[in-house]
């Protein structure tokens, strides 16, 4: 049985999270990418207490092709240390997970 994620990522600007999401959708590692923004994110960087504007990507795509995925988004994402966390989908509309996997890289 096929494992779907939906994976997490953060950016500063709008225009990234399009980068991101054209590319790991081109390449086939992700069916769908929604980005929605902006967000505020409250955080500690290097010992401050910091609270930002972001723009977050929702990457669908299956298990199986995280550890690509990763490296993609690693390879584009401007951050020295980008948020990167995959979630478990545990049930989703059938008809939409089919589609899903017609999508993505074989």
């Amino acid at each position: 049985m096929t494992e779907y994620i939906q994976v997490l990522t953060t950016t500063e600007t709008k225009e990234d999270a399009v980068k991101i999401a054209k590319s790991v959708t081109q390449q086939r590692l992700a069916g769908c990418v929604q980005i929605v923004g902006p967000i505020t994110s409250t955080y500690w960087w290097k010992g401050n207490l910091e609270v930002a504007e972001e723009w977050l990507c929702l990457i669908k795509t299956e298990r199986g092709l995280y550890e690509a995925l990763e490296r993609a988004v690693k390879d584009i994402h401007p951050y020295e240390t980008p948020e990167i966390m995959a979630m478990p989908v545990v049930e989703g509309n059938g008809d939409y997970l089919t589609w899903l996997s017609g999508e993505l890289k074989r």
